[in-house]
């Protein structure tokens, strides 16, 4: 039985509770939305420039992820 997938990163400043489930969640979920599209792209880009399909099939973990996990406090 599949779940949903909830991603929980306690220790945070961002709120009193110091935990978020919201942000993290909502960031997992956007990472792999994007990485479905950008890492046959990137593969296919590595091909031929290296460096510019390394950096298309890292942008969802270094900046996808990161930005929707920090804009949501929660």
């Amino acid at each position: 039985m599949a779940g949903i997938p909830v991603c929980v990163q306690c220790g945070t400043t961002a709120n009193p509770f110091r935990c978020k489930v919201v942000g993290p969640t909502l960031g997992f979920l956007a990472f792999a939305v994007v990485a479905i599209v950008e890492w046959p792209v990137g593969a296919f880009v590595y091909l031929f420039k290296h460096r510019k399909g390394r950096r298309i099939m890292a942008h969802p973990a270094a900046v996808v992820y990161p930005s929707v996990t920090s804009t949501i406090p929660i």
